[in-house]
């Protein structure tokens, strides 16, 4: 059996969440078979740097970090439901990928 494996990745989980709920009712409304929402590990990017620029005075630091949500959600190949998928408004700052596989 085919489907379509979708991969959301972003820095804002409320966007995320709001995403697979939508994707969540299109599988029931067309009654697709589906897997997930799957909870990625998430990505920490951190970057530490230096306050003063002149290397004189203090030796302070300033830490910086962003984290990287990511789901995973699998779906029956359904002609219909891919369609609706696809129409779902994606926020800005969300990755998604759709990939069919067999």
């Amino acid at each position: 059996m085919q489907k379509a494996r979708i991969s959301l990745a972003s820095e804002n989980i409320d966007s995320i969440n709001q995403i697979c709920s939508s994707i969540q009712e299109i599988a029931e409304r067309t009654k697709t078979s589906l897997a997930g929402p799957i909870t990625l590990p998430t990505k920490e990017l951190k970057l530490t740097t230096r306050k003063s620029p002149d290397g004189e005075g203090k030796a302070s630091w300033e830490r910086y970090s962003m984290r990287i949500h990511k789901r995973l959600i699998d779906l029956g190949v359904d002609e219909r439901a891919l369609r609706l998928v696809m129409r779902v408004q994606i926020p800005e700052g969300v990755n998604i990928e759709i990939e069919i596989l067999e």
